[in-house]
């Protein structure tokens, strides 16, 4: 028997569409794709339309009329098209945020959205070009912005950044930012810096936040995932330390090394339970890769 893809144990990954490129510029296939075309519609908070019960609430092409011109062609999917709309302002049961489609919507679903506020935020955040001031024009399906007064060209933006399980070989490294439930803790992250490598990234984020001396060879990449919130690309590492005392800047309000069986026990609570009052941290939600690193590490000292 025939085995599929292992699901991610993240969100925004599984189910990404087939990004089509050559299609982009091919506006007589994309007309003939718009009248079966699935449409997510967003409006202009970056929420998606739901209907009554929740689920993404699709509109096919001919039901929106007119042509695919206006919307941004985000790919294929089989045989099925998919554009991203301007949501219709009447006549919709709800609207529901990015974070909570992803915990109530098929994996590819919430992939397919994620995909799309990225590039809603982006065209929203690029209106005019950054070397003269004149006002973009979206050619290529929505994927490349032209300035018509200078020429430039302006693409995507991603913003990179990692996210680290930083252990001293028996412990783990959590940190929390003061505007956090008190019970909730997470792993390091950061921004990469121009002229910087992912590892050297991982060891500047981590003395910067806590104090903590990593040695950026120890650094080992895990996985990515796509973080719209509103531009990130997140890239999972865990990396060796030495066992220092954790020293907070203006970023967290702590760090604090964790055992073992501390962070077993923050995983197995219920993410939702750092709202309320009660005893030991909790864990950041399933959704998070920041999850995925902090069960890596726990597997790999349950291995050991």
């Amino acid at each position: 028997m025939a085995v599929g893809p292992a699901r991610s144990s993240f969100a925004f990954v599984d189910g990404a569409l087939d990004r089509a490129d050559a299609l982009r510029d091919d506006a007589a296939a994309l007309a003939a794709l718009w009248p079966a075309a699935g449409v997510i519609a967003l409006d202009p908070q970056g929420r998606a339309l739901a209907d009554a019960d929740g689920g993404l609430l699709a509109i096919d092409g001919s039901t929106l009329g007119g042509d695919h011109q206006p919307h941004t062609f985000l790919g294929l999917r089989g045989e099925q098209a998919w554009f991203l709309a301007d949501a219709p302002g009447i006549g919709v049961p709800q609207q529901l945020d990015l974070r909570s489609a992803a915990a109530q919507w098929p994996h590819w679903q919430a992939t397919l959205f994620a995909q799309a506020r990225a590039l809603q935020h982006w065209h929203r955040q690029h209106r005019f070009c950054g070397a003269c001031g004149g006002a973009l024009r979206y050619v290529r399906a929505g994927w490349l912005g032209r300035c018509d007064a200078c020429a430039s060209e302006h693409y995507p933006r991603t913003d990179q950044a990692i996210i680290v399980a930083v252990s001293d070989g028996a412990r783990l490294l959590l940190g929390r930012q003061a505007s956090w439930p008190q019970r909730r803790w997470s792993v390091i992250a950061g921004f990469v810096e121009p002229g910087e490598t992912l590892e050297q990234t991982v060891a500047r984020e981590v003395m910067e936040e806590t104090g903590i001396r990593v040695d950026p060879r120890s650094a080992r990449y895990l996985a990515s995932q796509p973080w719209p919130f509103p531009s990130a690309l997140m890239l999972g590492f865990i990396a060796a330390a030495a066992p220092d005392e954790p020293r907070v800047g203006d970023e967290l309000e702590a760090a604090r090394w964790f055992s073992v069986e501390q962070v077993r026990e923050g995983l197995a609570r219920d993410w939702s339970e750092a709202e309320r009052e009660g005893e030991g941290i909790v864990l950041p939600a399933p959704l998070s890769i920041a999850r995925h690193v902090i069960q890596t590490w726990l597997d790999g000292q349950t291995a050991g």
